[in-house]
């Protein structure tokens, strides 16, 4: 189910989390029982999947998202297609969501001269632009007002993209359609997390990326949050491939 090429550094760790979405939604989708998953609802009550019409036609692993202005494209941990869109972000022992890169860049990095920011959207060294990302060609900052609360012309500190950058991005995947238009309604991104893990625990650094994150939408509904747990309970309820609710406890405790 992962292209090839696409698998992580890390895929053979036994703390791989597209490891684990292959080894949950990929044996899914092989054995036709996608559509399992429609009934399941969400931390809060909804639907975790929506409007979705969920099937192993229309699945994907590492979908390549090409119309965002990236230099290298939003490679999506998973992909449900159709008029209803859905983007999945797995993780597993990760201590974030996901953060901005450009924070990080270090002296030593060919482009920290030009692309190193503060943390904060604002124009910074030599730049015109307020984000380092909108310098370069990359379209976040063009869509997130019509998606967001968050306004592009004035100067925000932080920048609300820094801590909560890959959940934005994902949530931009399916707001926004291939020829620019912009849509509330339809499709959502989803979360998967582990329960067990503290960064999505009271006060952890993940849950207060997703709640500020999903606090700032338009749209709220656009992110919805589910544990493994929640999801591999939900298998076995059905009854179906025992073996591999059996093997997931072994390997992972779920």
């Amino acid at each position: 189910m992962v292209p090839k090429g696409e698998k992580h550094k890390w895929f053979r760790s036994m703390n791989s989390s597209q490891a684990l979405a292959q080894s949950v939604f990929g044996n899914l989708a092989i054995h036709d029982s996608l559509h399992i998953l429609s009934e399941l609802q969400d931390d809060e009550g909804l639907d975790l999947f929506g409007k979705a019409q969920i099937s192993s036609e229309n699945f994907m692993m590492e979908y390549k998202v090409n119309y965002l202005g990236e230099p290298h494209s939003t490679s999506l941990d998973g992909y449900i297609s159709g008029d209803y869109r859905i983007v999945i972000e797995c993780k597993f022992i990760e201590a974030e969501v996901g953060t901005c890169s450009r924070p990080r860049l270090k002296p030593t990095a060919s482009n920290y001269e030009k692309e190193r920011c503060n943390g904060t959207y604002s124009i910074q060294r030599a730049r015109k632009e307020r984000c380092s990302l909108t310098e370069i060609g990359v379209l976040y900052w063009r869509y997130v007002p019509s998606v967001f609360k968050w306004k592009n012309d004035s100067d925000l500190n932080p920048c609300p993209l820094n801590k909560n950058y890959q959940l934005v991005r994902n949530i931009l995947a399916v707001g926004v359609k291939p020829d620019g238009s912009v849509s509330l309604n339809d499709g959502h991104a989803v979360l998967i997390y582990d329960e067990r893990n503290p960064t999505f625990q009271h006060d952890g650094v993940g849950l207060k990326a997703y709640m500020e994150t999903k606090e700032a939408l338009q749209e709220p509904t656009m992110l919805r949050k589910c544990s493994w747990q929640r999801i591999v309970k939900h298998i076995r309820g059905k009854d179906i491939l025992s073996w591999l609710t059996e093997n997931l406890a072994l390997k992972y405790g779920l």
